[in-house]
């Protein structure tokens, strides 16, 4: 192995002195999900990699375990990569990192923001060594599923990462190297993937780092450029403008082929909605979440006595209704002038897409997996119009109902945590009949379900 200095060593020490270090760390590893106490230091190992493996050991990721678990089968990674908004950037991605690494002998992969890889290309030999650890696409990287590796730690970090052989926490990867570096929405900052190189110690060499870092600021350039490229056709071609307006965003069924970016309104988990338009995100009101919510789930529109009904749960006079109308057009007016709903019946003017809808498209499409990724917890969670607490009431016992049905073990679990499935026994007793019998996991659900059935009976 070459000589090489990785950037976050400590002391500076060669790569041989740091895979002696590291390799000599691993013996620590004995117990699968040991947690290392913040004072417990493993001489050689940088503080970096050291805090990546304590939050792997807490996150009870398995060292020994050979391979990555898939998270999506070919059919839900078809759909969900192409409606995913890194889908615009793979030409670039493509071009300066995907064709060099044929020569060079090296993968590359770009993942989503929770670590799940969408796509592994590149030397194709290689990509055959890299199916033995399930590096492939679909499958989940983060840190709290495979512990320490260039993707999961640069999203847990949220910056540019380099991960040499033995400082990987799971064993069956370490004749493996790797960089990767966040990918962020070059309008909004938010979190979209991870663009990483994995194969041998070039893999780490200090010039791949700022080549990532590189292609990573092009395709983000590339995004923008496009954006503004189709905001630019849609303001100088008024007759197609609710057309070229719906493009490039998810339709009505939730398809999203080739989006660049997509109108959202984000009400899972909140008590106020998070409305982006065109790269621009906005917090609204509680009110103005409701509105935008009830309009966004019906596309056909509603009339003001319609949207009374639902959003108020007393009798209400729409008048009261015309005034929040008027501040809402104001606001939105502000974001995007095409934005602002029409009247008689009130109507949204363009696509408008609530992650309550992806939901319920994900789980009519049987793709309960990806649904419970965008599950961010109960629809407004504190509103009480009866419209909201319709839907609500809806979402959340499909997207139970559908994990009951066909959820997986961990699927059941993760669903678990969630606040309104903490005093849920029929979910964590599903998961229990799942579990294998030596799994470590069985403690935890059978304490909690002890615990349920103690404050039943209190």
């Amino acid at each position: 192995m070459r000589n090489l200095i990785h950037p976050a060593a400590p002391g500076g020490y060669t790569a041989e002195l740091r895979q002696l270090y590291a390799s000599a760390a691993h013996e620590q590893l004995d117990t699968p999900g040991l947690v290392f106490p913040e004072a417990h230091k493993l001489p050689g190992l940088s503080s970096l990699i050291q805090e990546s493996w304590r939050r792997s050991a807490q996150l009870h990721a398995n060292p020994d375990h050979p391979e990555a678990p898939l998270a999506m089968d070919r059919e839900e990674l078809e759909e969900y990569r192409r409606q995913h908004p890194l889908a615009a950037i793979m030409p670039v991605i493509h071009k300066l990192l995907v064709l060099p690494s044929h020569d060079s002998g090296m993968l590359v992969a770009v993942g989503d923001e929770l670590g799940r890889l969408l796509w592994v290309e590149g030397d194709a030999a290689l990509q055959r060594r890299a199916e033995g650890m399930m590096f492939v696409a679909g499958a989940d990287w983060s840190e709290a599923t495979v512990g320490t590796s260039a993707p999961g730690t640069a999203l847990a970090l949220g910056r540019g990462i380099q991960i040499a052989g033995a400082e990987h926490y799971k064993r069956s990867v370490h004749p493996w190297s790797c960089t990767a570096v966040p990918f962020h929405d070059p309008d909004s900052g938010a979190l979209l993937g991870v663009v990483d190189i994995t194969g041998t110690e070039s893999a780490v060499a200090p010039h791949t780092l700022s080549l990532v870092q590189a292609t990573v600021a092009a395709a983000q350039a590339q995004l923008r450029v496009e954006r503004l490229q189709l905001a630019a056709a849609a303001q100088t071609s008024p007759v197609r403008r609710r057309s070229s307006t719906a493009a490039p965003n998810s339709g009505r069924d939730g398809s999203a082929a080739g989006s660049l970016y997509r109108n959202s309104l984000q009400l899972l988990g909140r008590d106020q909605a998070l409305l982006s338009i065109g790269g621009r995100t906005v917090a609204l009101s509680a009110r103005h979440s409701e509105i935008l919510a009830l309009l966004s789930t019906h596309p056909e529109g509603l009339n003001a006595e319609e949207l009374c009904s639902l959003l108020y749960a007393g009798d209400a006079s729409t008048m009261t209704l015309r005034a929040e109308m008027v501040r809402l057009r104001k606001i939105l007016q502000q974001l995007n002038p095409e934005a602002v709903p029409q009247s008689r019946p009130y109507r949204l003017p363009l696509d408008l897409v609530p992650d309550a809808g992806q939901v319920l498209n994900c789980l009519q499409r049987g793709a309960h997996r990806i649904a419970l990724e965008i599950y961010r917890g109960a629809v407004l969670p504190r509103s009480e119009a009866p419209g909201i607490a319709e839907l609500r009431h809806r979402v959340s016992s499909l997207l139970r109902e559908a994990l009951l049905t066909d959820g997986s073990a961990e699927a059941l679990l993760k669903y678990a945590e969630l606040p309104e499935a903490r005093d849920d026994v029929g979910v964590r007793t599903a998961a229990l009949k799942l579990l294998p019998p030596r799994s470590p996991k069985r403690a935890a659900v059978v304490a909690d379900l002890e615990r349920l059935e103690t404050e039943l009976s209190a």
